[in-house]
């Protein structure tokens, strides 16, 4: 059981990706607890935390699309380098307008804007680039343990930053932030390239942005999941805004609050996706029922009395979360032709991060203004809703709500 828990992790490539991503994963996660901290002590507004949060997202929403063009056209791994680059660059300069006490909130506004450009491209081709690294047999099992990663570094990077900004300030997780991109950088030089599954990039062409849009339009086995995403990134994946509301305003804390909060889900993300490592499969009726789960978790969050029981039922989501994001992933990789994985998968990032503008400030809106035990509520009602639609369109199709048999894995590489 264990040999097909952590399989992937035999690829040599994927173990060096896999510990660069550790590194890097924990120090966006200090900064994302430090950002959201900068924030509130200079504006205390949960509309003005949407607004950051919302910043970073509107490239993807707006030009996702050409962001997967650009990933289909290009060598992944040389592109990953110079998005991780970029990303290090902006935390090093937000550390520096903090360090020298000139931050200003547009100032914060504008590098959110500067990271949202860069994860135009890292987005999608992070996501496409597992399955060059692991080929198609492991790749379940590769986004899995990647989500995992994803929430160790959510316990790890969190703690340090609640420890660091009680001890040195908010501006040195920024800085930890920056030079963690270095991890990345350097692991993907180390990596073989004839050990990778590479497809070929993708030449030149007429309308291929207008092919690839069209090609999901009329494929269902795409474009529900893709809907559902959208739903439930539009409203459910925010707790950027709705944690740090959570642990102020209700639970009245302060830093370490909202840092045990993401912990508490980060440990459950780890404990749950390990659990789940071998029985998660692209599925489309897992699709469907670990969205519904998503959403009864988050319903239950909302409703929590009291600070330990939020963090309990925090840690349950944790593992929740993770199990949909690994099948939903997992369903468009495996269902999407390797010429057009990369477009396909900016429309994973439109859905996923790129609806954020629409519903974060919605969202900080509701637990500004209501409460911010209704912003979370209504996170939980996305997912529900999401099912009741998606759940009769997916039975219709040929399969019905069979396993994905991953029709499209034509994956190339002396690997294989």
């Amino acid at each position: 059981m264990e040999r097909k828990t952590f399989s992937s992790l035999g690829n040599r490539n994927f173990r060096l990706y896999l510990g660069g991503q550790t590194i890097s994963q924990a120090g966006t996660w200090m900064q994302t607890v430090a950002q959201a901290w900068l924030v509130l002590r200079l504006t205390d507004s949960g509309i003005a935390l949407g607004v950051v949060v919302a910043l970073q997202a509107v490239p993807v929403l707006l030009f996702a699309p050409l962001g997967g063009l650009v990933v289909d056209r290009s060598d992944k791994r040389r592109l990953l380098v110079a998005t991780q680059t970029a990303a290090g660059a902006l935390a090093l300069a937000l550390w520096l307008l903090v360090a020298t006490h000139s931050v200003r909130l547009w100032m914060v506004y504008v590098l959110a804007a500067g990271l949202g450009l860069v994860n135009l491209f890292d987005n999608p081709v992070r996501q496409a680039f597992v399955l060059d690294v692991v080929g198609p047999t492991h790749l379940a099992n590769a986004v899995t343990l990647n989500n995992v990663n994803f929430n160790a570094a959510r316990i790890v990077g969190p703690a340090l930053a609640g420890v660091t900004i009680s001890t040195l300030g908010i501006g040195p997780c920024f800085l930890c932030n920056g030079l963690s991109y270095a991890a990345v950088v350097v692991a993907l030089m180390l990596m073989r390239s004839g050990d990778l599954f590479a497809s070929p990039a993708q030449a030149r062409g007429a309308r291929q942005l207008r092919e690839a849009m069209a090609y999901v339009r009329r494929t269902p086995e795409l474009f529900i999941p893709v809907c559902v995403m959208m739903c439930i990134g539009c409203l459910t994946y925010e707790t950027q805004v709705t944690l740090p509301l959570l642990a102020k305003h209700t639970f009245h804390g302060g830093a370490g609050t909202y840092s045990a909060m993401s912990l508490a889900m980060g440990v459950g993300a780890v404990v749950g996706g390990l659990s789940v490592a071998t029985r998660l499969s692209a599925s489309r009726r897992n699709l469907l029922v670990v969205t519904a789960l998503l959403g009864a978790l988050m319903l239950c969050c909302s409703v929590a009395p009291t600070l330990p029981v939020e963090l309990g039922s925090l840690v349950v989501l944790g593992a929740g979360s993770l199990a949909f994001l690994a099948v939903a992933n997992s369903t468009l990789q495996l269902s999407a032709p390797a010429a057009m994985r990369g477009r396909v998968m900016s429309l994973w990032s439109v859905a996923f991060l790129g609806s954020a503008p629409i519903g974060a400030p919605i969202v900080g809106a509701i637990g500004q203004h209501v409460d911010p035990r209704w912003g979370i509520a209504v996170g939980g009602i996305a997912p529900l809703v999401a099912v009741v639609f998606a759940w009769p369109a997916l039975r219709r199709l040929p399969g019905g709500l069979r396993t994905i048999a991953g029709a499209h894995l034509d994956v190339a590489g002396s690997a294989a």
